[in-house]
């Protein structure tokens, strides 16, 4: 089967919402991100795949044949999304989150934080040893400033190799719109005192959207209509040609650092329990730059129950690594994906860069 690359693009708005529970008695603020988790795209892509191929939406066994269930993805193999726009009607540039390593260069450059020893340097750590090496941003001038936190694909890979780049403000991708309500009682048919609510809606700016790879599924039109996130929102979908994602060297540098492209779950939190599950040849981990874990669950709707939630490396983050000169990604590792969880469907997508 073919690569099927498609490009999303809003309707009118979208709705991803972050982890949080969300109940207008509970918490008020549904909050979203974007671009979406590779969980909310695969539900999105294989609902319109059960279009497409016709079969009965009430027929549970039916539609488990056909796309597989929560955990079970059958033949699905998705990358993605990643921001994209269509910059003169025809070429996509994809977008990424600044490396979680980069720092402010001057006022408006970051550039990526070699790892340093700590010996020399008063640092208190939870690190334990188990990081030899820790990152200390550049000497700047002291201030508050505010940094764009994207960057185009070939800039972030300039990044990667050590040069300042210059990224962008997310308000030039997209604008976040508060839209309020209030929670209604069905049996009176009534609004309920006290159960005011907001929800973040994403409004991709013009030519602005999304694009995921698309393996196993065949028969699908050239262009068309999806649903995708809450509230079931619309999305043109138009099949496209675009790079493929790079692979990584084999074997790898020897001194080598990993961006997670698109969010990771490892079962030991922010690390697996062994990286030779990843790694042919014996890799040592030296450094770690990540911000702060995102959790994700959601709703089985072919079952009516809540799916686990996992807590997520969130996409940016970096991890160095050092080995003796023979070490490769494990070649039985599904779509090169370093993660505990979710490679068929596009989480843990990474980019390898020497440092």
């Amino acid at each position: 089967m073919t690569t099927m690359k498609l490009f999303l693009s809003p309707v009118d708005v979208w709705l991803f919402r972050d982890g949080r529970p969300f109940d207008a008695g509970a918490d008020h603020y549904a909050r979203s991100l974007f671009p979406p988790y590779p969980s909310v795209v695969q539900g999105a892509i294989r609902a319109r795949h059960l279009i497409v191929q016709g079969v009965n939406l009430g027929d549970k066994r039916a539609i488990a044949e056909a796309v597989g269930t929560a955990e079970n993805f059958g033949s699905l193999r998705l990358r993605g999304p990643f921001i994209t726009r269509r910059e003169d009607g025809r070429s996509l540039t994809r977008y990424f989150p600044a490396p979680a390593d980069a720092a402010p260069w001057d006022d408006s450059h970051l550039k990526a934080i070699t790892p340093q020893p700590a010996a020399d340097r008063k640092v208190i750590t939870s690190a334990d040893g188990r990081l030899p090496l820790l990152l200390f941003p550049h000497p700047i001038e002291a201030g508050k400033r505010e940094w764009g936190g994207w960057l185009t694909e070939a800039l972030l890979w300039r990044c990667l190799q050590g040069e300042p780049v210059q990224p962008i403000y997310a308000d030039a991708l997209f604008a976040v719109e508060n839209r309020y309500g209030i929670g209604m009682d069905s049996d009176r048919r009534a609004a309920q005192r006290g159960q005011l609510y907001a929800a973040e809606f994403i409004r991709p700016h013009e030519g602005v959207g999304l694009y995921v790879e698309v393996n196993g599924y065949d028969g699908w039109p050239e262009r068309g209509l999806m649903r995708i996130g809450g509230e079931g929102r619309a999305a043109h979908f138009e099949r496209v040609d675009a790079p493929d994602w790079p692979a990584p060297p084999q074997p790898l540098p020897t001194r080598f650092k990993l961006y997670f492209a698109t969010p990771a779950y490892f079962s030991q939190g922010w690390q697996p329990a062994d990286w030779r599950a990843f790694f042919e040849g014996d890799v040592t981990l030296k450094a770690v730059a990540l911000n702060r874990y995102e959790s994700r669950g959601g709703f089985d709707d072919a079952t009516g129950d809540q799916k686990s939630a996992r807590r997520f490396v969130p996409a940016g983050s970096v991890y160095f690594f050092e080995h003796n000169g023979s070490a490769r990604l494990r070649s039985d590792l599904v779509q090169n994906a370093i993660t505990d969880y979710g490679a068929e469907i596009g989480f843990g997508q990474v980019a390898v860069a020497s440092w």
